[in-house]
């Protein structure tokens, strides 16, 4: 699996914020880590991505890609893996229930204090 074509079709037309990517196995000392900082500009995202210009066994083995990435619209990606397949998960902070939502009052998903009286 070639690291940048996964990344660049997983975030597809998500606003990345910054991201963080680990390349290595986590057993050994050969690990490279590679940062999009908030704020980049289009040459440092395209250097970003090119650096992730790689090959790796996505489906046998350990786990050779670790990181995140972070959306402008506060949701996130980070790696799953199992048994030794890995891939990129979209992650969103979930609805916080009525049952958890007693004495307070909740604003675009988010709970907010009431004021007290």
């Amino acid at each position: 699996m070639n690291a940048k074509s996964e990344m660049i079709k997983h975030v597809a037309d998500m606003v990345v914020l910054c991201a963080t990517i680990t390349h290595g196995s986590e057993w050994r000392d050969d690990q490279t880590n590679f940062v999009l900082r908030v704020g980049h500009t289009q040459a440092d995202r395209d250097a970003f991505f090119q650096s992730l210009d790689f090959e790796y066994d996505s489906g046998f083995g350990g786990q050779e890609l670790y990181g995140n990435i972070w959306y402008q619209d506060g949701t996130w990606s980070d790696r799953g893996e199992y048994d030794g397949s890995e891939w990129w998960q979209y992650q969103s902070v979930p609805k916080i229930p009525e049952e958890c939502a007693a004495d307070t009052k909740e604003q675009n998903g988010h709970i907010a204090q009431q004021p007290q009286a």
